[in-house]
């Protein structure tokens, strides 16, 4: 199983950087959500391909900011947390856990988003709810990786399904 989710990631991975380099007809990104046994928090980090969230953001909230544009950067940080609180959920142990966004990079052709929950306790059952796109994509599909206590699962959604179950 562990072989299997690290096929998948690496093939996704590698999907995601070829295809950023020209103009792509595939609507994908990834989301990990990472338990720090240290912090007791989930790290969490999107990578979407720029033009996709910055065209997500500027439909969301009928204004337009460019990635690019450092006269963009407050606003985007403004947009992305609140399109974070919205198009990510995560349950940890069937109790929501507040999840905080801390900031962005650009990465040539794509976004990294990054993102903290609340501490809490080692989880045995985590539940995410990610629907990042899908408010400009109906063939959006994110890869979502959960790791805890160094195992990962991963899996695809593809739109409509946002919800993950996953057992630790």
């Amino acid at each position: 199983m562990m072989k299997k989710s690290l096929i998948v990631f690496i093939l996704c991975s590698f999907l995601l950087c070829i295809v950023s380099f020209y103009p792509h007809p595939y609507h994908v990104g990834s989301m990990e959500f990472n338990y720090n046994t240290k912090s007791k928090t989930f790290e969490i980090v999107g990578k979407f391909f720029m033009d996709d969230l910055e065209n997500a953001l500027n439909k969301k909230y009928g204004k337009s900011v460019h990635f690019l544009d450092s006269k963009s950067k407050s606003e985007i940080n403004k947009q992305l947390k609140n399109y974070s609180a919205e198009y990510i959920k995560l349950k940890s142990d069937n109790q929501f856990v507040k999840i905080n966004f801390v900031g962005y990079e650009e990465d040539h052709e794509s976004v990294n988003v990054y993102l903290e929950s609340e501490p809490i306790s080692a989880p045995k059952k985590v539940e995410t709810a990610v629907s990042f796109l899908y408010n400009l994509f109906d063939d959006q599909m994110n890869i979502i990786h959960i790791i805890v206590n160094g195992e990962r699962k991963s899996e695809k959604l593809t739109y409509p399904n946002r919800y993950l179950h996953q057992q630790f």
